[in-house]
C-alpha cells in the first residue's frame, strides 16, 4: 500500500502528516507556508512519496455547519483536486489544533517553540482519526 497524506490548512501555515505504508500510523511530515506555492508543494510531496490519497481537515463549527474558515478550505480542496493525481477527501477536524496544542504542552513544549510544528501535529491527529476509522470499518 502507498501512504496517505493529511493536510491541516491554515491561513499562515499548512501542516502535513503522512501515514506509514500499512496505513496504520500517522507521523508529522512538514509545515508549508500558506502562499501561492502551497498546492504545488503538496503536489510535489504526493509525487515523491507516491501518495494514495490526501485527507484535508475541514474546520466545521461545533454545530457541524460549514463556516467561513471551512469554505476557504473547501476552495483549497478544489484546487488540489484539479492538480493531484490521487483522491482528495475531506475529514471533520473540529478541535484538532486544540488537541495538538494540548499534546505538545503535555510533552513539555513551549507554545512559541512549537508554532511551526503544531500544524504538523494537528495534521497527524486528523490523519490518525481517519486511519482509525478506516480500520474500524474494515474490521466490521
Amino acid at each position: 500500500m502507498s501512504p496517505i497524506l493529511a493536510v491541516d490548512f491554515g491561513r499562515a501555515r499548512i501542516g502535513v502528516a503522512i501515514s506509514d505504508e500499512l496505513q496504520l500510523l500517522a507521523h508529522p511530515l512538514e509545515t508549508i507556508s500558506a502562499n501561492e506555492h502551497a498546492a504545488a508543494r503538496l503536489a510535489q510531496i504526493v509525487g515523491e512519496k507516491k501518495i494514495d490519497r490526501v485527507v484535508v481537515g475541514i474546520p466545521r463549527r461545533m454545530t457541524g455547519e460549514i463556516g467561513p474558515a471551512a469554505t476557504e478550505v473547501l476552495r483549497f480542496v478544489d484546487k488540489l483536486q484539479a492538480i493531484l493525481p490521487c483522491a482528495v477527501v475531506t475529514w471533520d477536524e473540529r478541535l484538532t489544533t486544540v488537541a495538538a496544542h494540548r499534546a505538545l504542552r503535555e510533552a513539555g513544549k513551549k507554545t512559541r517553540v512549537t508554532r511551526g510544528y503544531v500544524d504538523q501535529v494537528a495534521a497527524q491527529i486528523i490523519l490518525q482519526g481517519y486511519l482509525d476509522r478506516r480500520q474500524a470499518a474494515a474490521a466490521k
